[in-house]
């Protein structure tokens, strides 16, 4: 069976694969390595892009990448929360078999909460890539492991990092202290971390320009808190009605609309400062540009997805399974490879972002990878292999499971209440926003999908839904 995929303005012949993603082939690395600097923003939503159809909110050198790259429509997060999303990245294996699967933390020996540390056997792409000499860094939030831990990102592949290491302090933009390294930088909530995290990016780009490269640069922006220096609000003060936010749980904010449209524009312009230095290096025509989220909007601290349409068509938000949870932007820019304003359709996933690296740079794919390269995708050249299926599960409001295939989505939902629990069928071709469940009408296809749900995981001693508890 074979499905036409649009790449780069035109059609490759894509094989269906079956339900194993593994590639074991190894693509030959380019003469010239090139650089790659994936930038993934902090809940921020598929809508809140004007390439992606906002209009209240500028964000001009996002859109530019994907005017001077490529678009993807059908790109998934590889979880709703922060950290199992970064674990599926790094890893390549979806939430099924990923060591992470949840935000779940632990209490260190500085008194403060860290996340669960990567475990030592996992392999990241950044050992991938220091494997073939580049020099990694990531800069902004890890949420993979704590200060001195087995998970800290100079114990997986970073040669650098700075940033927030337990994503709960990443809740404050002006934090007591951040990490450079494994050593504490004491800031006394007096600087505005975006602007720091920022800075130490362009410092490294500066610094290592002059050879292969990796900046896994991610910033918290625009998670609440909603905040911004100075009340820099750029055009937006009194543009939009605003509903003061009371302060539970996060900050107050007497303008949530507008810190909120700020806070991406703000985002927005650190992307063209990131651009602008690898033009003034003189390395931009050989470095591949990333952009995406790691899942979807959030209503908190003041923010109102409806207003902004943070989801664009879909339903559903971050901690959601249904669209507008896990469908995240993902814009490519490859100077010289990709033909400018492409758009792809490519049924595609934060899973793939490992195998897509090792086929770029001549690695073999880590064993237990789930995801499937994307480069034919990126160059136009070769087969498109394709899903069969995608994963997700989730373990917090009830534990949630999702199966995609052949854009079909089967939801169960309340896992852990067997009295509670339910199932829902979408079709996605027809339905994208999952407006109607259909299971009752499809017996056979909610069976279907069912039977890989069942089968496309394994079981994790830190996140076990009930049924593995008897």
């Amino acid at each position: 069976m074979y499905q036409l995929t649009l790449v780069s303005g035109g059609t490759v012949i894509s094989a269906l694969t079956g339900c194993t993603s593994k590639q074991e082939q190894i693509t030959p690395a380019p003469k010239v390595k090139p650089n790659i600097v994936f930038i993934m923003a902090d809940d921020l939503g598929i809508g809140d892009l004007g390439c992606y159809g906002q209009d209240r909110i500028k964000t001009p050198a996002i859109d530019a990448l994907a005017a001077q790259g490529m678009k993807f429509t059908q790109h998934y997060s590889g979880s709703t929360v922060s950290a199992p999303s970064r674990c599926v990245l790094l890893t390549g294996k979806h939430t099924g078999h990923s060591y992470v699967r949840g935000n779940k933390g632990y209490k260190a020996d500085d008194g403060r909460h860290y996340d669960l540390n990567l475990a030592a056997q996992e392999i990241t792409v950044g050992e991938v890539l220091k494997e073939k000499d580049y020099v990694t860094a990531c800069v902004g939030k890890w949420g993979l492991g704590g200060p001195s831990g087995i998970g800290h990102p100079n114990n997986q592949g970073f040669d650098y990092f700075f940033g927030y290491l337990g994503q709960g302090n990443a809740h404050r933009y002006f934090p007591e202290q951040l990490f450079e390294n494994n050593e504490p930088v004491m800031l006394g909530k007096k600087v505005y971390s975006h602007d720091m995290i920022i800075n130490k990016a362009l410092n490294f780009l500066d610094k290592n320009a002059d050879k292969p490269f990796f900046l896994y640069l991610t910033p918290t922006i625009p998670h609440a808190d909603l905040s911004v220096p100075n009340n820099e609000l750029f055009d937006y003060d009194g543009e939009f009605q605003e509903k003061p936010y009371p302060g539970k749980g996060y900050t107050a904010q007497a303008k949530p609309r507008a810190t909120f449209a700020a806070m991406v524009t703000r985002l927005d312009r650190d992307v063209q400062r990131i651009v602008d230095l690898l033009k003034k290096k003189g390395v931009l025509d050989n470095t591949i540009i990333i952009f995406t989220s790691d899942n979807g909007t959030h209503k908190e601290g003041g923010h109102d997805p409806r207003y902004f349409d943070s989801n664009g068509p879909f339903h559903g938000i971050k901690r959601d399974l249904y669209e507008g949870g896990i469908r995240t932007p993902f814009i490519v820019k490859w100077p010289g490879v990709i033909k400018p304003g492409s758009v792809s359709y490519l049924e595609s996933t934060f899973w793939d972002f490992m195998p897509t690296v090792c086929n770029l740079i001549g690695s073999k794919i880590p064993s237990g990878t789930d995801g499937i390269s994307y480069l034919p995708t990126l160059t136009g050249q070769g087969t498109q292999k394709l899903h069969d299926y995608l994963y997700f599960e989730f373990h917090e409001q009830g534990g949630k499971q999702a199966v995609i295939k052949d854009r079909w989505k089967l939801l169960h939902l309340q896992v852990n209440h067997p009295k509670r629990e339910r199932y829902e069928l979408y079709n996605l071709n027809a339905d994208p926003a999952e407006i109607a469940d259909v299971a009752q009408w499809y017996p056979e296809k909610v069976k279907e999908l069912k039977q890989i749900m069942s089968t496309a995981r394994t079981t994790n001693a830190n996140w076990k839904f009930a049924f593995e508890k008897k």
